[in-house]
């Protein structure tokens, strides 16, 4: 029996392979951070101690559930420009600007500082694919950005606000 033939025609959408490889690796890191700042976040809120317990558990999850939803749209955009996504803990761990999260658990407000950090570091990750996006007119990807950039700077205000009295 022959084998069916499949037709691997080049991608064409008006941004060049140079340009969406460069967007794609660009997106592989925002993903890794993305990525490395769930595990983080979700971490957190299983370890998270003492009198404000409640409150930080229950903004955590919101946390990672945001971000977990956050990192398909990511994956798919880089699968759009016609490139792999990474998957693996190794390229995260790789690919991301973040420090993996301590083997032993930090109080509460360690925790919050870690996140703030976590989320300045992403939010300038996806800040330093705009001109690049943008020298391509690659609005998809220039939209995702904007949309990461208002979760990732609100959140590190949130928990910002939360060690201004210290």
């Amino acid at each position: 029996m022959a084998k069916k033939k499949t037709s691997s025609k080049p991608i064409n959408i008006g941004i060049s392979e140079k340009d969406r490889a460069a967007i794609a690796e660009g997106l592989s890191k925002l993903l890794a951070d993305t990525y490395t700042l769930y595990l983080t976040t979700h971490n957190f809120h299983w370890n998270v101690t003492g009198p404000m317990f409640n409150t930080l558990h229950q903004m955590f999850m919101v946390q990672y559930t945001e971000l977990w939803t956050a990192v398909d749209p990511i994956a798919e955009r880089i699968r759009s420009l016609g490139h792999v996504a990474p998957g693996s803990y190794a390229q995260f761990a790789a690919l991301s600007s973040l420090k993996d999260a301590p083997a032993k658990p930090p109080k509460a407000l360690e925790m919050v500082r870690i996140l703030v950090e976590g989320h300045e570091a992403v939010a300038r990750t996806a800040r330093s694919l705009f001109a690049l996006v943008d020298q391509a007119s690659d609005e998809p990807s220039a939209d995702l950005l904007t949309q990461r950039l208002t979760v990732h700077e609100q959140t590190a205000w949130m928990l910002r606000s939360l060690l201004e009295d210290e």
